[in-house]
């Protein structure tokens, strides 16, 4: 391992992180657990696109982010993470088909559905043990609901089944890595917090309540921006709004604004990745050989990035969210950076959904 630096202090100047930054690639030798862990996170991303090609998959990049979301640095810890992830896939999309029918007849109750249905997941996201599968659950609820509202001349169970097959691609890819890197090295064991909850204090709920109903109007405003704007890719802002929503409990006892932090994290990760990958997309002339190199590049460089102990870790979790969305083509055959630039323009969209809503907030809890 790496010797141990002081992380620069979250108040610190741009040109300082950078710096920190810089150093923290410098010394990129040997065969330490980070780098192993970043193998492992590339091999596990690079067998779900192939899976995911072989398979027809519709929205490619999304199965190789979930490969990367589900591969941590313990099995056990992978497994638990890939079996909350299909888990709460299979009740968001299987609740949003039942409700459909109902739904899908005037906006209101769209907008009302969305706002509850975020509202109470990120709320048991942020104290409930299975918080992820929560996460997902509230997501996949969404996307499933956008999609459909987005495309009301196709059957929604199409848009249910292909999140299903996304997820399941990428979560299989990433549990058999992991489980095959278990097996050629030791790895560390999964923290306890994954395991075990500790009792929360009613202030601690109030203030969990209070964060995620901010997640849950921000997604409320979703299908009125459909109906006005007729905007691509929202089932995106509705994965922006959720994670940026979803901060840890420490953090929202600690900080004042943990998702403003997020906020800019995500935008600067999600810019970087995105332009990024557009212009390789761009000068790569659609070849599949230059494109995949570079996925490869921006799944390391995203990951080592969220490894490390600098205050911008969530940062590197966009930058390859943002770098595979744009880069990783559904299809090889004259591939089209049109739908991972409109992907990329749902993420910006989310912020800017999120954005007033938090300031509202802020706005009021000043006058209390």
């Amino acid at each position: 391992m790496k010797p141990h630096r002081p992380s620069p202090a979250p108040g610190a100047g741009p040109r300082a992180l950078l710096a920190e930054l810089w150093r923290d690639f410098a010394p990129w030798s040997g065969l330490s657990l980070r780098l192993v862990d970043e193998i492992a996170c590339l091999a596990s991303v690079l067998l779900a696109i192939f899976w995911a090609h072989l398979l027809g998959v519709g929205n490619v990049g999304w199965a190789a982010f979930s490969a990367y979301m589900v591969i941590r640095s313990s099995f056990a810890e992978s497994l638990w993470r890939g079996s909350l992830r299909v888990l709460g896939t299979v009740a968001g999309v299987v609740l949003a088909c039942l409700l459909a029918p109902l739904l899908m007849r005037a906006t209101a109750l769209l907008s009302i559905a969305l706002a509850l249905a975020g509202a109470v997941t990120l709320y048991l996201a942020l104290l409930d043990r299975r918080g992820y599968g929560w996460l997902i659950a509230g997501l996949s609820f969404a996307m499933v609901l956008v999609d459909g509202m987005q495309h009301p001349d196709q059957a929604l169970r199409q848009f249910a089944q292909a999140r299903l097959l996304e997820v399941c691609v990428g979560t299989v890819a990433a549990v058999l890595v992991s489980a095959l890197a278990m097996l050629a090295l030791p790895r560390s064991t999964p923290s306890s917090a994954s395991l075990a909850s500790a009792p929360v204090a009613p202030a601690c709920r109030r203030a969990a309540w209070r964060h995620a109903l901010q997640g849950g109007i921000a997604l409320a405003l979703i299908p009125w921006v459909w109906r006005v704007f007729h905007l691509q890719a929202l089932s995106q802002s509705s994965i922006t709004i959720m994670a940026v929503m979803m901060v840890p409990m420490a953090d929202l006892a600690a900080l004042a604004q943990p998702a403003a932090t997020r906020l800019r994290h995500r935008l600067v990760g999600a810019s970087l990745g995105g332009l990024l990958a557009t212009a390789v997309l761009l000068l790569s002339h659609a070849s599949p050989l230059v494109m995949t190199l570079a996925a490869c590049i921006g799944v390391v460089i995203g990951r080592h990035i969220e490894n490390g102990k600098l205050p911008i870790t969530y940062a590197g979790t966009q930058f390859a969210l943002a770098f595979l969305v744009v880069l990783v083509p559904d299809g090889y055959a004259g591939p089209d950076a049109a739908p991972g630039i409109e992907r990329l323009a749902g993420i910006f969209l989310g912020m800017a959904l999120l954005e007033p809503v938090r300031l509202l907030f802020q706005r009021l809890a000043r006058a209390d």
